[in-house]
């Protein structure tokens, strides 16, 4: 199973061009083999009859999955193929290290960072995986007792998290778990089938490191309203910046574009620090927020239709080769009509779907 990469630095850091170059690769990476694997574990699960019993765990690895896909998103764009300044390299720190709870729905008002986010991600998918029983038999026992040493060193970063009042009680558990383990390896070394013996553990591993982050983050979230809000109002300063790059691009290459305002965080105004004024803030900054994540959607939306507009153009063009036609005049005139109409910026959709159509028209008509 795919683990989340590390993120570099920390929040309000602005951090190196080619440390954000190798963590958007390697985020890139995970989002796309963990969607598979989720995928892999929903078809797992509706065949075995147990979608309902295992609904709430997948519904919120899915979320965490969208969640970290749209904060790549906006990381991303923010990158700009490495064209930035000190400002981007900071704010794209906040957008890895602030909060997601503006970014999706998650179950009791979880808000967690990008990094915490795919550690849960993990801990949700291991935990799935171990019940439908989709680990490998007996002749992975040595990758999985590795997997599960690497589990515990970062249920010990979790651990070191943990208030002092509960700290004890996290080291007790986390102690018992790794002298388990041993116990395990033991007998696995000499040559005993501990098949039956990882299972259980594995699933109480991933339990535990879920516990250990879901408590921090609500530990976090417990805290000072006013840091909350200065926290969150720092993030949707980052991704306003993003969100009107994505928008200028947008509107650049497509015609028509939506026209959603992209919400002016200044406009709110300093953060307060009365207790009677916190809480109507902390609305505002969730409605600029939503406004936010609409205006991504839209903008994403128009973008992605123009990108397949192009694919599906392609496809034909790919099919008239096989079929050997593409040289044809008709068609080569009107590839070309409908290759320079989406070339041109900005692109009238409109007449480039139906140019696109005419092609479909011609190529039907000289491969009957």
């Amino acid at each position: 199973m795919t683990t989340a990469p590390s993120a570099p630095g920390k929040l309000g850091d602005a951090l190196e061009p080619a440390a954000i170059q190798a963590y958007l690769g390697e985020l890139d990476t995970w989002l796309r083999v963990r969607r598979s694997e989720l995928d892999e574990l929903d078809q797992a699960a509706l065949a075995a009859g147990r979608g309902a019993e295992l609904t709430n765990d997948m519904s919120l690895a899915l979320a965490l999955w969208k969640a970290i896909s749209d904060r790549y998103q906006l990381v991303f764009t923010t990158w700009d193929g490495g064209r930035v300044l000190r400002q981007e390299r900071e704010r794209i720190s906040a957008l890895i290290w602030g909060r997601l709870d503006g970014a999706t729905e998650l179950p009791g008002g979880l808000a967690v960072s990008l990094p915490e986010a795919g550690r849960l991600c993990d801990a949700l998918t291991g935990q799935l995986r171990n019940r439908l029983a989709l680990v490998p038999g007996a002749d992975a026992q040595a990758a999985r007792i590795r997997q599960l040493r690497a589990q515990f060193e970062r249920i010990r970063d979790q651990v070191a998290l943990e208030p002092a009042i509960s700290r004890d009680d996290a080291i007790h558990r986390l102690a018992e778990l790794m002298s388990r383990l041993e116990v395990i390896t033991a007998k696995a070394e000499r040559g005993g089938d501990v098949g039956g013996m990882l299972g259980p553990l594995e699933v109480e591993a991933t339990t535990f490191e879920r516990d250990l982050i879901v408590g921090n983050a609500r530990r976090r979230d417990a805290r000072d309203q006013v840091i909350s809000a200065r926290e969150l109002r720092a993030d949707l300063e980052a991704r306003e910046a993003a969100l009107q790059k994505l928008a200028e691009t947008c509107v650049a290459t497509v015609d028509p574009a939506p026209r959603y305002a992209v919400p002016d965080v200044d406009a709110l105004g300093p953060v307060p620090v009365t207790p009677d004024a916190i809480g109507p803030y902390l609305e505002r900054l969730d409605r600029v927020s939503q406004a936010l994540e609409i205006a991504q959607h839209a903008y994403s939306a128009a973008l992605e239709e123009h990108t397949q507009l192009v694919a599906l153009l392609d496809a034909y063009v790919a099919k008239a080769r096989a079929s050997g036609v593409a040289e044809l005049p008709d068609l080569a005139a009107s590839e070309q009509s409908a290759r320079g109409l989406l070339e041109r910026r900005p692109t009238p959709m409109a007449v480039a779907k139906q140019l696109v159509t005419t092609y479909q028209t011609w190529l039907a008509k000289e491969t009957r």
